[in-house]
């Protein structure tokens, strides 16, 4: 069996809880118990995607009358696992899908097969719900750098581009891919699941021009600073986005990790994940966005 697909099937099963367990396999789980389902799925990970995309699944989730709030019934990693798999379900009937113009803009883009065959890797549906799933328990706080003048202390958050991009100049060189990453992660997520707020909240001068330091990664061509005409908030992330990711990756030593394989696809991928966040938020995030993410746009 392929390895690959035993290894991302035991990372779901880490992530899953018992109450979703219950939601995937009732049957099973009320004969055999917690600890023989997981194992049964673990062998088969056929049998874990079909129950991930299955219609009582997505049903239970979102559509039961209880079910206002679906993160009160499901884990958030259970949630966006059925939302990443019902897109692929139902892009595999669209004829076309909503392009994002600017806010409260869109238009029908007729090339769903790009979007499908950037879910048809398993790798990489695994990270858009590790994405989204990060984003419901977003960190914030402080660095402190010694300098010259004394201490200084800077403080960032997971959902503030400019100030998670300050801790570049800070942190060890050992955490820079971390962070690196987690840029990527946010220029995309923010792009992808909230761009109308992003869009009309905006850069400051400062902001965009500490953004636009960031995106000047040694061995990655970035976004010129100085005299460089202004860009939008959207368009500026989506251009930084894939440079934060490959400079992420470039910098994690080799032989690279599976797991970490797709941050070096992003670089060449963004647009896709993109489109394809966008897609499910549209169709199944956009009525709980606020609450389960935050006031992303500031």
């Amino acid at each position: 069996m392929d390895a690959e697909r035993l290894a991302m099937t035991s990372t779901y099963l880490e992530h899953l809880t018992a109450h979703d367990l219950a939601l995937l396999c009732p049957d099973e789980l009320t004969t055999v118990g917690v600890a023989r389902t997981r194992a049964r799925l673990g062998t088969d990970p056929g049998r874990l995607e079909q129950a991930l995309g299955a219609d009582a699944l997505f049903d239970a989730v979102f559509t039961e009358p209880d079910r206002t709030a679906p993160l009160l019934g499901a884990s958030p990693f259970l949630v966006f696992a059925a939302c990443v798999q019902r897109a692929v379900v139902e892009l595999g009937t669209a004829t076309y899908v909503a392009e994002w113009l600017g806010p409260g803009r869109r238009a029908p883009v007729f090339d769903v097969d790009q979007l499908l065959e950037f879910l048809a890797s398993g790798r990489r549906r695994l990270f858009l719900t590790e994405l989204l799933t990060s984003y419901t328990h977003v960190r914030s706080g402080s660095v402190v750098q010694f300098t010259r003048r004394g201490l200084r202390r800077h403080r960032f958050s997971e959902l503030d581009p400019a100030r998670l991009a300050s801790l570049l100049d800070v942190v060890a060189e050992a955490e820079r891919p971390g962070v690196l990453r987690r840029l990527g992660d946010l220029a995309l997520f923010l792009t992808g699941v909230f761009p109308d707020a992003i869009a009309r909240r905006g850069f400051g001068p400062v902001e965009e021009s500490r953004l636009r330091r960031a995106g000047r990664v040694p061995g990655v061509a970035g976004v010129a600073a100085g005299s460089a005409p202004p860009l939008g908030a959207v368009d500026l992330l989506g251009r930084l986005g894939p440079r934060w990711y490959r400079a992420a990756y470039e910098l994690v030593p080799r032989p690279v990790p599976a797991d970490v394989v797709v941050v070096g696809e992003l670089a060449q991928r963004f647009s896709q994940a993109r489109r394809v966040l966008s897609f499910i938020t549209e169709r199944f995030l956009f009525p709980h966005r606020e609450s389960w993410f935050g006031p992303a746009g500031g």
